[in-house]
């Protein structure tokens, strides 16, 4: 069996990778550098020079002489090679008649925990959201932000009592509406300084988050390590990182309770699974980062699946952080897109390989959108994270 084609489909905003093999099996794949899709569909033409004419089943041989040659990597790079990987692994089910779980040891449970996806300009959205997803069956609510979904042209201010204060208030209603038998999951998105952190987490402690996901920027793993040791919640982050040694200086460090990988972002399934062992090591829950396409949900899933540790699956709500903005839906995209059982489970394939094909009416029914940027700045002129 030879690798024949590589090609890159954008849809909507997404980027998708198809590879396929001399007796017609077709791999499908997805890149998480959602932010750079055109600079991953140049490398990804760059690793097709190499993939065309091989053998697809040396999976762990191709990753290594993808990843090592160049001696230049970053999230462009592992997106590219992410999606290569994932397509890889969806080819050598099909080949093997099995899903891509089954090859990695075989399930350790039948259905993944989900959490939901909220997203609100005003308080009253977000908190609405929560509702929501109560009433649709998930025990557990993310990418919940206490700072409101601002638009960016909108530039910021406000006092620190009033930023502190108000998101500690926000939490307090999450926790009202959502009751005890709903975890939250409180997304920070970096918009806090170390200071800030420990003061904003210590906090909302009474309110029993889940976690707190990237209360300051990953850029230094020291700095997330030190608000990590003054807090009683766990701290969950790793969706902006792209290889297991960062993951495993991360852990070295105490600075994670719960990693974030993005599958789409750290290799693929064969970078994700050697994430989640390392997790495993230290006792470490394991959230796969999800905001994609339902391609990587289905990816996501083969991890879920078979990590001892995994704690919840990230499932996007069906729009972007615009709540006026849809997303494409799942069925419209794909076919044997996972679904939602109502009570706060995510249903895991047994199909061969991913268990996800791409519909080619996809293509012309949601054409490619491209990301601009768009940063947000406070009232004096300056850079705000968001």
């Amino acid at each position: 069996m030879r690798i024949v084609k590589v090609e890159t489909i954008k849809l909507d905003r997404f980027l998708f990778v198809e590879i396929t093999t001399d007796n017609d099996i077709v791999g499908l794949g997805e890149s998480g550098a959602w932010a750079f899709l055109e600079a991953t569909a140049g490398a990804v033409e760059v690793f097709a020079e190499y993939l065309i004419g091989k053998d697809p089943r040396l999976i762990e041989h191709h990753w290594q002489s993808m990843y090592r040659w160049a001696h230049f990597r970053g999230s462009a790079i592992m997106g590219a090679l992410s999606a290569i990987d994932i397509a890889l692994w969806d080819i050598l089910g099909q080949h093997h008649n099995a899903p891509i779980h089954e090859l990695l040891g075989g399930k350790v449970r039948n259905k993944a925990r989900a959490y939901y996806h909220v997203f609100g300009r005003t308080k009253e959205e977000l908190y609405a959201g929560v509702k929501s997803a109560r009433e649709q069956g998930f025990t557990a609510v993310g990418h919940l932000t206490p700072f409101l979904d601002t638009p960016r042209e909108e530039p910021f201010f406000q006092s620190y009592a009033r930023k502190i204060g108000d998101a500690v208030e926000t939490v307090a209603r999450y926790r009202e509406i959502a009751g005890p038998d709903m975890d939250l999951c409180i997304e920070i998105h970096r918009r806090l300084t170390p200071y800030e952190a420990v003061q904003f987490g210590r906090a909302i402690e009474p309110y029993h988050p889940l976690f707190l996901e990237d209360p300051v920027t990953p850029d230094n793993f020291d700095e997330m390590g030190d608000v990590a040791a003054k807090l009683g919640i766990p701290i969950a982050t790793g969706e902006r990182l792209t290889t297991i040694w960062e993951f495993q200086m991360l852990i070295a460090r105490k600075a994670v309770q719960l990693v974030r990988p993005d599958i789409c972002l750290v290799g693929g399934i064969s970078g994700g699974r050697k994430i989640a062992a390392l997790a495993e090591a230290s006792h470490i829950g394991v959230v796969p980062h999800n905001p994609l396409s339902v391609v990587s949900t289905a990816a996501c899933l083969q991890i879920a699946a078979t990590s001892a540790t995994f704690v919840l699956q990230e499932l996007p709500a069906d729009t972007w952080s615009d709540v006026r903005d849809k997303r494409p839906a799942s069925d419209d995209m794909v076919e044997g897109a996972p679904t939602h059982d109502g009570a706060g489970f995510l249903s895991i394939s047994d199909a061969p390989g991913l268990g996800v094909k791409l519909k080619h009416s996809a293509r012309e029914r949601f054409p490619y959108r491209p990301r601009r940027i768009d940063t947000r700045l406070h009232i004096d002129g300056s850079v705000v994270d968001q």
